[in-house]
């Protein structure tokens, strides 16, 4: 009977937010691997990521040999001790995943197993390179997979580096070397096929004992392992008060002035100005990218003139980046031009596209469209009326859009002139809210907020107190 190594990992850029998994199927025996599946998913969590991940690596495993044995090896504690049965399952996204996971194989075939992060490289590398893509618009490839860069390389599917479009994860091959590297320095010229087929024979024989040693090295590592779980459980008990403790201190320190801790280093901090007033701002009307792109009225003009006296007082703008449309090149044009500074532009920033929805009141939506409303009202992933652009996807564009401008301006503070929609769906990924929490935001023409993006991942929201610009 054949044992196959699933190993699996899913991760989330937001949490909620663009999410992607990864998986790869190896031959327990030789560490060949067999097969790799990786897929962006749109905007999810870590968790549903992972299970997601699972469910893949599955069956990609039982495409190859319904009656073979699997043990999965993933890093989410979460996955494992569910899967395993120690841990309940509660939230109602991950029971679906779970029990198709628990499908796909008859019971008893398939046993779990918990990793350190560290030794899931490969599959991390997968789901990376997913979200990459789907950031891109475009699905994963496996044009540079592993799988055949081991195949033209002459060697098995190792761990690569996580991260990153197109990386090599051949295990003959350091990690900071290309898919093309990978390739050219382990393909045998034809000259030296008598030499490697002497050096395959030898190989084997040294398989054999580095096997032999591995069984043993594994039963010890076993009886350490459960001794070294049940110390971590003792552990882990104790420094519950400790953690805590530290959790209310840490607290403390984000609310103080400052932000974070200075180790952390400057963030990139993005001030979110919304747009000034136009015609159709106060009349309520659906204003997106689709439309007739309004410019400012008089009372939008003035109300940028009072944001850029405001923000000029503050002294601490270093760019400023609009979206494309008039309504915002107009309110940051004057608010650079009172700051000294250029507008860059980035399309990322737009508003939603309303399609069918442009120019007209809720009511009159929902007068005409009562069943596209309640579906969009429902649901992120439901689309306006002819064509427009759900929530999930302005979610994608918008994350991917962060991402860049963030690495493009670390430990800078950025004036950003966009939308309603962006500036809720920007800080509703910094906070992990759901996306119904668009519906529960409201923000004025004019109006600003803050977040500010990390080191180590994290991102800080602040709502500005300072009002009189709006005055």
């Amino acid at each position: 009977m054949r044992e196959f190594i699933v190993e699996a990992d899913g991760g989330s850029r937001g949490n909620p937010g663009p999410a992607g998994y990864g998986a790869v199927v190896s031959d327990a025996a030789t560490g060949e691997t067999l097969r790799e599946t990786a897929e962006y998913i749109g905007v999810a969590t870590n968790n549903v990521a992972e299970y997601r991940g699972l469910l893949a690596g599955l069956r990609a495993a039982h495409a190859l040999d319904p009656a073979a044995t699997v043990h999965v090896r993933m890093d989410s504690k979460l996955v494992i001790e569910q899967m395993s049965g120690r841990w309940k399952i509660k939230h109602p996204d991950m029971k679906p995943l779970a029990a198709q996971a628990a499908r796909v194989f008859p019971p008893g075939q398939v046993t779990y197993e918990w990793m350190p992060r560290a030794q899931n490289k490969h599959a991390d590398r997968l789901a990376n390179e997913a979200m990459d893509a789907g950031a891109r618009g475009e699905p994963w490839s496996e044009s540079a997979s592993t799988a055949e860069l081991g195949a033209a390389a002459g060697g098995g599917g190792g761990a690569g580096g996580a991260g990153g479009a197109g990386g090599a994860g051949v295990s003959t091959v350091p990690e900071t070397a290309g898919p093309g590297a990978a390739a050219d320095a382990d393909a045998p010229a034809a000259s030296d096929a008598h030499a490697t087929k002497a050096d395959s024979r030898a190989a084997q024989a040294a398989k054999v004992d580095a096997d032999a040693r591995a069984a043993k090295a594994d039963a010890d590592s076993r009886a350490a392992k459960a001794d070294a779980d049940s110390r971590a459980a003792k552990a882990d008990a104790d420094s519950r008060p400790a953690k805590a403790d530290a959790d209310a201190r840490a607290a403390k320190v984000v609310a103080a002035p400052g932000w974070a801790p200075a180790d952390m280093g400057a963030p990139a901090t993005f001030v979110l100005l919304r747009h000034g007033e136009t015609p159709l701002t106060p009349q309520k009307r659906f204003s997106g990218s689709g439309g007739t792109d309004p410019s400012l009225s008089g009372t939008g003009r003035e109300q940028a003139e009072r944001a850029a006296a405001m923000l000029a007082r503050r002294g601490t703008i270093q760019a400023v980046v609009s979206s494309p449309l008039a309504r915002t090149r107009e309110t940051a044009g004057i608010v650079a031009a009172r700051l000294g500074l250029n507008v860059g532009i980035d399309d990322g920033l737009r508003e939603t596209d309303f399609g069918a929805w442009e120019g007209l009141t809720f009511a009159e939506v929902r007068e005409r469209h009562p069943d596209d409303l309640n579906a969009w009202l429902a649901s992120p992933d439901a689309e306006p009326t002819g064509g427009g652009e759900s929530f999930a996807a302005t979610a994608t564009r918008l994350a991917a859009t962060r991402d860049k401008l963030v690495a493009a301006h670390a430990g800078r503070t950025v004036l950003l002139v966009t939308h309603v929609t962006p500036i809720k769906t920007l800080v509703r990924l910094a906070l992990g809210a759901p996306p119904e929490s668009l519906f529960r935001m409201e923000l004025s023409a004019a109006s600003l907020s803050v977040v500010a993006y990390y080191a180590d991942g994290n991102a800080s929201v602040r709502l500005l107190n300072d009002t009189s610009h709006l005055r």
